[in-house]
């Protein structure tokens, strides 16, 4: 059975309740949602051949620092980054190196902010250099199955909704998503209550409620959805190393729809912008 609680009632710990936050709450991942995306905008000159990923990660943490916030990703469960850097067919979770960018990849960064306390949690794709139409299209595919999943969001119907959505498009598109990671809830913790799956049924799932907090983050595949964890117990590839693509908006529920927190302040969080 599902519980929803009043966010603050209960001990801040993922314990498969579903909080359910106020207007000051909404504020509070605001402010953390932006500087995350202010951040995703700022980085983007940086994306280009030669370029390390150390690099990126680098800016990712000088720039919390200099706004007053923390990666939530470093030291979490052992992970040394601030950042999420996945290239090609990393599916999610590539641990930023000194390895060079190349003329043709494409590079999902992944960031996470924690701002009075607040998970600001986003991830955009980034073309470096000229890129493949096949690499173009699988861009295009993700972002339009993000934007479909959160146009399903609204109070009264099931998280499968936002599966359901995200699937029927991207299958449509022959392209695969990724079952092996989710979207979840955010807000005071980094993961919390519920899962969102990216792929379903709409009768499924726990029924949506204004106040909810959740990311949506489909991983679409121009291949098979399988994946396989590398040995450094983070690295998730596709088994058939075709590429994939992800991008990633926290979202809030309201009385007649969802706020997006994360949106790009410079309209640069969409596929199609030059490499």
């Amino acid at each position: 059975m599902v519980t929803y609680i009043e966010a603050f009632s209960a001990p801040m710990k993922n314990t498969g309740v579903i909080r359910l936050y106020g207007s000051e709450a909404f504020e509070g991942m605001r402010r953390a949602c932006q500087l995350t995306a202010r951040a995703l905008d700022e980085i983007y000159p940086l994306v280009k051949p030669g370029t390390s990923t150390d690099t990126l990660d680098r800016f990712v943490f000088e720039f919390g620092m200099d706004h007053g916030a923390l990666p939530a990703t470093l030291n979490y469960r052992g992970y040394t980054k601030s950042s999420c850097t996945s290239i090609n067919h990393v599916v999610c979770h590539g641990i930023p190196n000194d390895k060079p960018l190349r003329e043709g990849d494409v590079v999902n960064i992944d960031v996470t902010y924690v701002l009075d306390g607040w998970h600001g949690d986003s991830s955009r794709m980034y073309p470096v250099g000229q890129i493949k139409r096949s690499a173009e299209r699988l861009l295009e595919v993700t972002y339009e199955c993000l934007l479909r999943g959160i146009a399903a969001v609204r109070p009264g119907v099931r998280t499968g909704a936002i599966g359901e959505a995200i699937q029927r498009y991207a299958e449509s598109e022959r392209c695969s998503v990724v079952r092996d990671f989710c979207g979840h809830g955010v807000g005071k913790l980094f993961h919390d209550a519920p899962n969102i799956l990216h792929y379903g049924s709409a009768n499924e799932g726990p029924e949506l409620k204004e106040g909810m907090i959740f990311t949506i983050e489909p991983m679409i595949n121009l291949g098979r959805p399988h994946v396989k964890v590398l040995s450094d117990g983070w690295t998730a590839v596709t088994r058939d190393r075709s590429l994939s693509a992800q991008y990633e908006h926290a979202v809030g529920v309201t009385a007649d729809g969802c706020e997006v927190f994360t949106l790009s302040p410079a309209g640069l969080d969409r596929p199609g912008l030059p490499g």
